[in-house]
């Protein structure tokens, strides 16, 4: 207990050594329920302590030090290569690392921050005005923010490019960002934004992307915002009428760009009324002014500050809780919703309050009640168009009767103006985050009671059910993790740590940095290496916790899952944290929707019909109009049953059944099997009547087989044409959806609809099969169909949808340079198009991003774009239209049913085998397109494995298919290349031997050949190719006999004279001469003994060719005969042969060959 209570900060393994020193024997795990049993438990701190006095008075000291620093010395030490002040990493869901540069701006005459003045961390979005054009500059390319107490975040982003230096991060100490402020404009030579906090104004001028340098790599309008001096008068100015106190901070605010370029920022007081503060333009000298809006309907220019509460003039209902500006002609409208529940409209030109309507009007009871509480968090937004006009949608927050007002602004002579009731939208949800209003809807987004993203739209003029419009939201990660008995703990958990739709690299990140207990950072780690990262320390943390040096398997296997578990729930406790929405923002020139979180950024993407009615629930799906797959209403309604019944399948099922169809298809078994199965084990445990249910559900459904027909058609992505063969487009067009954001985005989009789709098969191949079991209302033919047609069709479909969901959630691992320039080497023999030659400098994390990056992106765009004129027409890139079309085109690339083979190519030259490996065994059982294809890329994996005898029984294969499809042919060559061939396959065995070689196998080279001679039995030129192929690798090798009978067997004299030189060179080169006489040499004795066969020095011992090869016959006969004397002749007379030689080298061969025949001879 002492050891213990003495520092509270230990950790376990601190306190267990101590207790060990102290002369206590225990082990770990006593020390552990020891010091719970004191009372006491050891947690991770999430958050670092706060700074002592000590601490506070050091920091206090060394600002005051260095507040007449220059900007220039700021910069040295912010921004230089020598500064110690360390980087900071931001990362978003779609894991796109964030540089944040961090700007201090430190404000003369700015009072101490008082801790009774809190503001909620906030949000917004700027798109610029041609970011929906497709060949503008800053297409796609848009703003975000966060400002979390005086600190506000900026990030630029673009779908199009990565930009540089595109995130900054600006900290003003003491003045916190207020509600509403931040504001971004932009103008023909500048992008302007406003902050406004509760000490002081800012305006940051930058430069217009379309004004900047252009290049490969775009700068960002953040590149060179350390070189603006803040402080200047241009861009800050400290309010003299606030202190910092909660009696004079603002409570919320609004700015905007003047036509004169004026910057204008309008702050609401706590005691009431609106202050106007503006800035002369930055490129004209002025002085500031500061303006009063009175309820008294005039304006006051103020010398210096009088808070109202003093004068009392007005009183704290006036106090606005939401501002919104808008410039309409020469005058600008400043829009005040009230704590009386009011909304007041100021003009500013006119200095007067022009409108003041009670939105209590609007509510349909209640009133009374309502109205005796002040307001807190009413919202007030505003939208414009051309045919519109102007509109505003105003949520009056009332428990359990919410409700968003849409009004119209309508003018009428003599200045005078009225609002006009559009709608009235309620909505059950409490907690509403942020909203915005559109030219027909309103998007809002809520929290709900298990703190949950809740985000709905709905037609505020169109909707007369009043319904809310379903948008499906990610869900969070499950806060256990189930592990198998059979499974590695830390495999299980890895696997789901890096899931791509689970967990940000940013939470995993800082679950690292609390868990390793340090201050180190981790920057530029892509996600293989981050999972080494996370994999030792978890390992590390295990072992060092571990005093007993022998483990029984289990226990080790239960603290795995301990340790596991803890840095899970770590990094879930993250993962929640960054989740919480902050904002919503909505491009009005492409319609994009995002969900701005307080760690990254969720974009909204377009909902297949198919997948819109499976994830639907029944409350949102009530009439045959929600069915957009079918135009016959019968048909609609049909399907429409249909789904609901595959839901009720989908609520039904066990997640041990669950598991066991996942992992059938996993095993290759058949999914109609299987299907069957579980069946069986759904009505042997139907205890709840479920089965019952969908059967009485399936009555309903009048023409069952066309409405699965229906369902399995929307299902297929079988392309009509081949996608390959379309004309390009202009370069312009090549960075479009281009950068790793995009890339991101679109390949988790797949994986989304690959996992939607692959339990919608799973549970209708379940329902076709209780079809098959229970069917009442169907014919004998039908039962037909469905067996020999729409089961089997279905159980392609779902193995396809698990295919897709496999390589979306398959990591691409990173080659080694040395690795990858020998593979591209051995691959060029093949000369493969270069389209799939790797290109990309980004780190993508899954192979699908990796195909779509180098290959897939340019092969859709050129395909969307190929029918229109781009130039001419200056289409707007409509991000729910274009986004839905890039998703359909990518998974038609991915669909392997399909005649591209563009997919398993990219994987083949990026080296990543073992993904292409386990593709191409999960395609194998049931694919019947690309069998050949798939044959010879699985035979390059076996090769770059060291699996040669596999390798060659795939390429053999695969030959049977090489003039069926087109990867195979491309192999063979050009088509000048194929008329000189009799075969196709002999120029798909040239292409593969020529691999082989190069990869340096000369056994599988002549087993190879050896099978392609058989294919050339017509062909002498292309035997002769063959042979000598055959008799110099087995020449290579050593093998003389075999490299004999090879010369011998080929059909092209001229190439066997070749072979017989070399073999005569490199026999000689051996000293292998016994062999060499010993061949017969049929009808080639006249060629081994000419002159001209061969050069020097060789030339000299074929002269004596006949008479070694005499020698050597001629001993084998006199041997037999034992005739001493006769050998000793023969010796005597090898002798002379050999000193007739001039050339020494020769000559020292036949010497040679003269020892060995007498060591024969002895």
């Amino acid at each position: 207990m002492r050891i213990v209570k003495q520092n509270r900060f230990k950790n376990l393994s601190e306190l267990h050594k101590e207790w060990t020193e102290a002369g206590v024997k225990a082990l770990r795990a006593t020390t552990h329920r020891r010091v719970k049993e004191f009372g006491y438990s050891c947690r991770i701190p999430l958050v670092k302590p706060l700074l002592n006095h000590r601490q506070c008075q050091r920091r206090l000291t060394w600002a005051k030090d260095k507040k007449n620093w220059t900007v220039a010395q700021w910069s040295n030490v912010l921004f230089s290569d020598a500064s110690n002040v360390s980087r900071v990493f931001w990362l978003c869901w779609i894991y796109c690392a964030w540089c944040l540069r961090s700007v201090l701006l430190c404000l003369a005459g700015v009072g101490l921050h008082s801790g009774g003045v809190k503001y909620a961390d906030s949000a917004g979005g700027f798109s610029y005005e041609d970011s929906g054009k497709l060949l503008s500059v800053t297409s796609n390319r848009f703003i975000h923010w966060s400002t979390s107490g005086d600190m506000v975040q900026f990030v630029e982003q673009s779908l199009d490019t990565n930009l540089l230096n595109n995130a900054v991060r600006l900290h003003i100490p003491n003045c916190l960002l207020l509600p509403g402020g931040v504001s971004i404009q932009e103008t023909l030579n500048n992008v302007i934004i406003l902050i406004v906090t509760s000490q002081s104004v800012h305006r940051l001028v930058l430069p217009h992307p379309t004004h900047m340098y252009r290049s490969v790599s775009m700068q960002s309008i953040f590149t060179d915002i350390g070189k603006l001096n803040l402080n200047e008068p241009a861009h800050s100015y400290v309010l003299p009428f606030v202190q910092g106190t909660p009696a004079t901070a603002p409570s919320t605010s609004a700015a905007w760009i003047s036509h004169q370029g004026e910057a204008v920022f309008t702050l609401a007081s706590p005691s009431g009324g609106i202050t106007v503060v503006t800035l002369p333009a930055h490129d004209q000298d002025g002085t500031v002014s500061i303006l009063e809006l009175k309820q008294s309907s005039m304006m006051q220019r103020l010398a210096g500050w009088m808070p109202t509460a003093i004068r009392g003039d007005q009183s704290i209902s006036d106090l606005a809780i939401s501002l919104a500006v808008h410039q309409l002609e020469d005058d600008t409208f400043i829009f005040a919703l009230c704590q009386d529940h009011k909304l007041r409209m100021w003009s500013f030109k006119h200095q007067m309050c022009l409108l003041v309507t009670d939105m209590l009007d609007y509510m349909p009871a209640g009133r009374g009640e309502v109205k005796a509480s002040p307001a807190q968090a009413h919202k007030l937004r505003l939208f414009f168009s051309s045919s519109i006009g102007l509109c505003l949608a105003i949520y009056l927050a009332v428990p359990k009767r919410s409700q968003f007002c849409v009004l119209q602004l309508v003018a009428s002579e003599n200045n005078r103006y009225s609002l006009d009731h559009i709608s009235t939208q309620f909505t059950t949800q409490e907690t509403l985050v942020d909203f915005v209003l559109t030219a027909s809807d309103i998007w809002a987004v809520w929290l709900d009671n298990d703190n949950q993203t809740v985000v709905k739209y709905i037609s505020f003029e169109h909707s007369t059910a009043g319904m809310w419009n379903q948008v499906f939201v990610q869900p969070s990660p499950e806060e256990e993790v189930h592990v198998g008995e059979d499974q590695d703990p830390r495999e299980v958990y890895l696997d789901v740590l890096f899931s791509p739709l689970r967990f940000t690299a940013s939470a995993i990140i800082k679950a690292l940095q609390i868990y390793k207990r340090g201050t180190e950072r981790y920057s530029d780690l892509s996600w293989e290496e981050l999972k080494k990262e996370v994999t030792v320390t978890v390992e590390n943390e295990l072992q060092g916790s571990v005093t007993e040096y022998e483990f029984c398997q289990e226990d080790y296997r239960l603290l795995q899952v301990e340790f596991w578990s803890k840095f899970y729930a770590c990094c879930l406790q993250y993962q929640d944290v960054l989740s919480t929405p902050l904002a919503l923002h909505i491009s009005p020139a492409t319609a994009m929707v995002c969900v701005l979180k307080k760690g990254f950024v969720s974009f909204l993407l377009p909902c297949f019909a198919v997948d819109h009615l499976y994830l639907s629930s029944d409350e949102y799906l009530f009439s045959e109009e929600e069915t957009p797959i079918a135009e016959d209403s019968n048909l609609s309604r049909d399907v429409l049953q249909l789904i609901q019944c595959l839901r009720m399948v989908s609520e039904s099922l066990p997640e041990d059944m669950a598991y066991e169809m996942d992992k059938a298809l996993e095993d290759l078994l058949s999914p109609e099997k299987v299907s069957e199965k579980v069946l069986e084990g759904l009505l042997a445990n139907d205890n709840e009547n479920v089965i019952q249910d969908i059967l009485n559900k399936l009555q309903d459904i009048s023409n069952p087989t066309v409405a699965i027909n229906t369902l399995l058609r929307e299902l297929d992505l079988e392309a009509d044409a081949e996608t390959e063969s379309r004309p390009t487009v202009r370069i312009s067009l090549s960075q479009l959806y281009g950068s790793s954001v995009a890339a991101s985005l679109i390949c988790q989009a797949v994986c989304q609809t690959a996992m939607t789709r692959t339990l919608l098969c799973r549970d209708l191949l379940i329902l076709q099969q209780l079809y098959l079991r229970i069917g009442d209302n169907v014919s004998g033919a039908q039962l037909l169909q469905l067996q020999q047609d729409l089961i089997p069709r279905c159980s392609s479909l779902l193995c396809s949808y698990h295919l897709l969901k496999q390589m979306s959630l398959t990591l691409s691992s990173s080659v080694p340079l040395d690795i990858l320039n020998a593979d591209l080497q051995h691959l060029s023999v093949l000369e493969l198009s270069d389209s799939t030659i790797p290109t990309s400098m980004l780190n993508p994390q899954t192979v699908v991003e990796l195909f779509y990056q180098n290959v897939a992106r340019k092969a859709i765009m050129s395909q969307i774009f190929s029918q229109q004129d781009v130039e001419g027409s200056q289409g707007m890139l409509h991000w729910p239209q274009m986004i839905s079309s890039v998703l359909t085109l990518l998974c038609q690339f991915l669909w392997p049913s399909n005649p591209s083979f563009l997919f398993p190519e990219c994987l083949m030259v990026n080296c990543q085998y073992a993904p292409l490996q386990e593709y191409a065994r999960l395609v194998g059982p049931w694919c019947q397109v690309n069998v050949g294809s798939y044959r010879f890329v699985l035979g390059h994996c076996y090769l770059a494995n060291g699996e040669g005898q596999k390798a060659l029984q795939c390429f053999q294969e695969a030959a049977a298919e090489v003039d069926k499809e087109d990867f195979l042919m491309k192999l063979m060559g050009s088509d000048e290349e194929a008329v000189t061939a009799t075969a196709p396959r002999l120029l798909y065995y040239n292409k593969v031997l020529r691999l082989l070689e190069d990869i340096g196998l000369p056994e599988l080279v002549i087993n190879l050949a050896t099978l392609a001679i058989s294919e050339a039995a017509n062909d002498e030129r292309s035997q002769a190719a063959l042979w000598t192929r055959i008799f110099k690798h087995h020449l290579d090798l050593g093998h003389n006999s075999q490299a004999y009978e090879a010369l011998t067997q080929n059909p092209d004299s001229s190439r066997q004279l070749d072979c017989l030189r070399q073999l005569v060179v490199v026999l000689c080169e051996r000293a292998q001469l016994r062999d060499l006489v010993q061949f017969s040499f049929v009808d080639l004795h006249d060629e081994v003994g000419q002159n001209t066969l061969i050069h020097e020095p060789y030339r000299y011992l074929l002269l004596f060719f006949p008479l070694l090869k005499h020698t050597f016959v001629g001993f084998i006969s006199i041997y037999q005969k034992n005739d001493v004397r006769q050998v000793v002749l023969e010796i005597q007379y090898f002798n002379a042969c050999g000193r007739n030689i001039s050339t020494r080298h020769v000559k020292l061969n036949v010497i040679m060959f003269k020892d060995e025949w007498l060591n024969q001879v002895l």
